[in-house]
C-alpha cells in the first residue's frame, strides 16, 4: 500500500461516528413524535399586525410588553424598516385586533406608533405546500437514488439517500427540541440543504469510484480514506465560505431571517458530516469492492483502467 498517502484516517472513528449518528435521529425521531415541530403562522393561520414607530423599539422589550397585555405567542420583527413593525399573533381574526395591539403597545408611554394594518393569514396555502412539500421530498429522494444508482452503482444510491435522510431528521429533530418556529423559511432552508448534501456527497462518490478503478492495490478502508483526503480541501473551503456568508445572515440578517440561517447553519454542519462519514460508512458497511464498480466491456472493445 506504498502508493498510497494517507494523512488522516477517517474510517477510523467510523464505528463511533455511526453511533453518534444513530443516536442523534433516534433522540430526533422522539422529539418529532412527542413534541412535534412548532409550526408558524405560514401553516397554522393567525393574526398579522403592522405598526409603525417614530423611533426604532426594542423588539424583545415591545414582545414582553404584549405577552404581559395578554396577547399569547407573539412574534414581533421588522418589516421593511427599524421603525415599522410585524406584529404576528396565534390568536383568530377579530375586527378590534388592530387597535387592541395598539393599545398595549401606547401603554408605555415612550413610543409613539400608528396602526398600519391588520389583517387575517390563512393556513390554506401553508397546509398545501407542507402536504406538497412533504410529498416533494420523498419524490426527490426517490429520484435522487434512480441517478446515483445510474451513474454510480446501487450501494452509492442507498449511501447517499440514507445521508440525505440523516440530514433532514437531525435538522427537523433539532427544530423540534428547542420548539423553534418552523416556517416556509425554514422548509425551504431544509430544501436547500438536501442541494447542498447532494452535491457534496456526490463529489466525494465520485473520488471513491475513481479510486476503486485505478488504485490496484488496497483495501475498501484504505481506498475510502485516500478518497476523503484527496476531497478534504474542496469540502473544508465551499463549507467554510457557505458557513461565512451564514453567520453574516445569523447576526445582522434580523428576526425574518433568523431561524432560516439557524436551519442552513445546522443543515452544512451536519450535510458535511454525512458526507465524510455517513455515505462513506454505509458504503463500507455493504461491502463495496472492486467488482462493483469495474467497467462492463462492450464486445470486441478493449478497457484500458491503467492509473
Amino acid at each position: 500500500m506504498s502508493r498510497i498517502n494517507r494523512s488522516i484516517d477517517f474510517m477510523a472513528g467510523r464505528k463511533i461516528a455511526g453511533i453518534l449518528s444513530i443516536i442523534l435521529i433516534v433522540l430526533s425521531i422522539g422529539s418529532l413524535a412527542v413534541n412535534q415541530l412548532k409550526l408558524g403562522l405560514d401553516f397554522t393561520g393567525g393574526t398579522l399586525v403592522e405598526v409603525g414607530f417614530e423611533q426604532a423599539p426594542e423588539l424583545e422589550a415591545l414582545r414582553l410588553q404584549l405577552e404581559n397585555a395578554g396577547f399569547e405567542d407573539v412574534t414581533v420583527q421588522n418589516f421593511g424598516s427599524e421603525r415599522d413593525v410585524l406584529v404576528r399573533l396565534a390568536q383568530g381574526f377579530s375586527p378590534t385586533v388592530g387597535n387592541e395591539v395598539l393599545g398595549a403597545i401606547k401603554q408605555n408611554e415612550a413610543y409613539t406608533v400608528e396602526l398600519k394594518r391588520a389583517e387575517f393569514v390563512g393556513a390554506q396555502v401553508g397546509e398545501e405546500l407542507r402536504d406538497q412539500g412533504g410529498i416533494g421530498m420523498l419524490l426527490a429522494l426517490a429520484l435522487v437514488m434512480v441517478y446515483v444508482a445510474l451513474r454510480f452503482q446501487f450501494k452509492f444510491s442507498v449511501a447517499s439517500v440514507a445521508a440525505l435522510a440523516h440530514d433532514v431528521i437531525i435538522m427537523l429533530g433539532l427544530f423540534s427540541i428547542l420548539q423553534l418556529d418552523f416556517d416556509l423559511t425554514v422548509l425551504a432552508a431544509v430544501l436547500a440543504v438536501i442541494g447542498y448534501s447532494l452535491n457534496d456527497t456526490i463529489v466525494v462518490s465520485d473520488r471513491i469510484r475513481e479510486n476503486f478503478r485505478r488504485l490496484r492495490t488496497g483495501s475498501p478502508i484504505e481506498i475510502v480514506n485516500v478518497s476523503l483526503n484527496q476531497t478534504l480541501g474542496r469540502t473544508l473551503i465551499t463549507s467554510l465560505t457557505t458557513l461565512l456568508v451564514l453567520l453574516a445572515l445569523f447576526f445582522f440578517g434580523g428576526e425574518l431571517i433568523h431561524n432560516f440561517a439557524i436551519a442552513l447553519l445546522v443543515g452544512v454542519l451536519v450535510g458535511t458530516y454525512s458526507s465524510i462519514y455517513v455515505a462513506a460508512n454505509i458504503l463500507l458497511m455493504m461491502n463495496i469492492d472492486r467488482d462493483d464498480l469495474i467497467v462492463p466491456e462492450t464486445e470486441g472493445e478493449v478497457v484500458d483502467d491503467r492509473p
